[in-house]
């Protein structure tokens, strides 16, 4: 048997982790079937990073059977999760899938990576999904999903490096196939909109859009090129010895996914 611990930083009832979830029901592995619970965000905590809540206690919620929905950070979950709420230790902590792609710098900030990080620190071998979206059409959630867990078995039935962290970024459109791929830049344009407020002061907004991608090795590159992007990290961001594929999990998760 082998255990999951899914979150994420949109919320307990956000699609894509509600999606990722009913994909992995039934499936199982040559180690016995796959088992998951669930300790996400009660609200949506985008942004966050790796933030820990630590001035004030934290409460958790069953939603539903091995489900929990926890009124603070991704991270927090993560914590709560390994430290308390589940049965045993996992085997594996899956992030995701964000509705939103998390590239290039925004790893940094991002709350479904801080959530994998987490995890990695911790010492559970992690992997952070995401999936591209556009404003005129909805994200396919069940393609990114059945994709995802394609990937979970395919990383559990080879055997997880106890140091692996995986950033896997799927396009809009139904991918071409799937680039390992270093972290790229991503600078946003127009980052700061300042407005008026009701009462003559002013009030600030943090929105802008990134700028175009240049490169071409980048993890941008490969969503703007319509390819699945898996990017291992490490405590730099970058796992380079895991890009040289030195480990030999690379290679089938790219099978898996191709």
């Amino acid at each position: 048997m082998t255990r999951l611990l899914l979150t994420n930083d949109d919320g307990i009832e956000a699609p894509g982790l509600c999606r990722l979830a009913a994909a992995l029901d039934d499936l199982s592995t040559s180690r016995g079937p796959i088992e998951y619970q669930v300790v996400a965000p009660l609200h949506e905590q985008s942004g966050c990073g790796q933030a820990l809540t630590l001035f004030r206690p934290l409460r958790a919620r069953v939603v539903r059977e091995g489900w929990f929905a926890v009124d603070g950070t991704p991270s927090d979950c993560v914590n709560l999760g390994v430290h308390s709420l589940l049965d045993e230790r996992p085997d594996l902590l899956v992030s995701g899938i964000n509705y939103g792609v998390n590239l290039g710098d925004d790893v940094t900030h991002s709350g479904t990576v801080g959530a994998a990080l987490e995890g990695r620190l911790l010492g559970v071998p992690a992997v952070a999904f995401s999936q591209e979206y556009r404003k005129a059409r909805p994200a396919d959630m069940e393609r990114a999903a059945k994709l995802a867990a394609r990937a979970i078995v395919s990383l559990l039935e080879q055997g997880i490096p106890d140091r692996m962290l995986l950033n896997v970024n799927f396009p809009f459109d139904p991918p071409r196939g799937v680039r390992v791929s270093r972290l790229g830049r991503r600078p946003y344009r127009n980052a700061v909109v300042e407005q008026a407020d009701p009462r003559g002061g002013s009030m600030y907004w943090l929105v802008g859009k990134p700028a175009p991608e240049l490169l071409h090795d980048t993890d941008a590159a490969a969503v703007r090129d319509g390819y699945i992007s898996v990017t291992p990290l490490s405590a730099d961001l970058t796992d380079h010895e895991a890009i040289a594929g030195n480990d030999g999990v690379l290679p089938g998760l790219v099978g898996a996914l191709g």
